[in-house]
């Protein structure tokens, strides 16, 4: 079954993602492999960091990248994209907004960042202030953001003004350790998960592993396939087409402990 990608770092030399136009190819191969096939190029837009990224080059950056691609006789398809950062997304015009949104241009959504930093201030008029602008939100990794670690009110808050959420992969088989990945699971089991992606920075360091994801549900779970297919097919390939996202199945029931703790 093809997945979805919705947050990938694979535009090479711009960001903390793929350093050279040969390690971007090397990640297409990776994902082409776990039939991640639709993945949405997402560099950071980020000034305080990476102030040189130039958000009307990213098209042809895309586009350079996805002929060497097929060049090599992968299937991946790259879609436009863009992490961005809360502090920034009011600073930036219309046209910018729209440059790194995913879907088409009738339903268009923001993957924004979700701070990492402890003491950050509220996103709620950001949200708030994006979705009245005409764009949907999707936050990027909530659940290695301090402020929702400790609050899960404050997410709810989010979710209630029409946000989605998107969480790690790796968040979920323990590599960011095992306080994020049980808030990971935490926020699964509330309903407050809706995508999972890989946020994949580079083959080496953080390689685009999607299916750690469902191996760590298999542990946990009985049957999590169901849940798993709508959270990397169903929900993130609604989003790149401009549907609806599909209705959200049953959580799976929890394994007994001696089945979760021997596998």
């Amino acid at each position: 079954m093809p997945y979805v990608d919705l947050h990938c770092h694979i535009l090479p030399g711009l960001d903390d993602g793929a350093r050279t136009f040969a390690d971007a190819v090397h990640f297409a191969r990776l994902l082409d492999r776990e039939d991640v096939l639709d993945v949405a190029t997402t560099s950071h837009i980020k000034r305080a960091h990476f102030p040189e990224i130039d958000i009307f080059e990213l098209d042809g950056r895309r586009q350079e990248l996805q002929q060497a691609i097929r060049a090599e006789g992968l299937k991946v398809t790259l879609h436009p994209g863009g992490e961005l950062a809360h502090e920034d997304a009011l600073a930036l015009h219309d046209r910018e907004l729209q440059l790194i949104a995913q879907g088409p241009r009738h339903a268009q959504w923001l993957l924004l960042e979700c701070p990492l930093a402890p003491g950050a201030p509220t996103m709620e008029p950001v949200v708030a202030a994006l979705r009245r602008r005409g764009l949907e939100i999707l936050l990027a990794h909530p659940e290695r953001s301090p402020g929702f670690m400790r609050s899960p009110a404050a997410l709810e808050r989010l979710l209630g003004l029409g946000a989605l959420t998107q969480l790690t992969s790796t968040a979920f088989s323990g590599r960011f350790g095992d306080t994020v990945r049980k808030v990971a699971f935490e926020m699964l089991e509330r309903g407050h998960g809706h995508v999972i992606a890989s946020d994949g920075h580079g083959a080496d360091g953080r390689p685009p592993d999607l299916l750690c994801a469902l191996e760590a549900f298999e542990r946990r779970y009985e049957d999590p396939r169901e849940l798993f297919d709508w959270m990397t097919v169903g929900v993130p390939g609604a989003i790149v087409a401009g549907e609806p996202p599909p209705p959200r199945p049953p959580m799976p029931k929890k394994r007994g402990l001696l089945r979760r703790f021997t596998s």
